[in-house]
């Protein structure tokens, strides 16, 4: 009896280590790019989750691509706009959001306005104003 149980708590330690790992990953189409996280694929909770540990833990994510769905917010500073894809927590009382910067292939005009519900997939990255950090998805497409 010991063994059957101590069988099954192996097999269980297996699939839960299985389902742990660098973060999702996935192969887009030949017409897309490859995303290496695919927010847009996850539960609300989850992502909530994922986007606090881009925050937290910023150099692991450096030059991945990320894919994510949200809320577009605008806020001015240092003679610019600064865009943001807000996502809200399953119980939509908190919210985190990460600044995007469209590819150059974007005109100023085609920027979302605030509010609009935004697709957005971009590379990550940090970068520095001052002694102040941030982080960004940069060359951003929307869908």
């Amino acid at each position: 009896m010991k063994r059957v149980i101590c069988i099954l708590l192996a097999l269980l330690v297996g699939m839960a280590a299985a389902g742990c790992g660098s973060g999702p990953q996935e192969t887009a189409s030949d017409s897309e790019a490859t995303v290496d996280i695919d927010l847009t694929a996850m539960s609300a909770t989850v992502v909530y989750s994922e986007v606090y540990n881009m925050m937290v833990t910023p150099q692991d994510y450096l030059g991945k691509t990320v894919k994510m769905r949200g809320t577009v917010a605008t806020t001015q500073g240092n003679g610019r706009t600064y865009y943001a894809c807000i996502i809200s927590d399953a119980t939509a009382c908190c919210q985190q959001g990460i600044e995007f910067v469209l590819n150059d292939s974007y005109q100023t005009s085609e920027y979302p306005s605030p509010e609009d519900e935004v697709v957005v997939t971009g590379t990550f990255d940090r970068y520095y104003e001052g002694e102040q950090a941030y982080i960004q998805l940069k060359d951003a497409a929307m869908e």
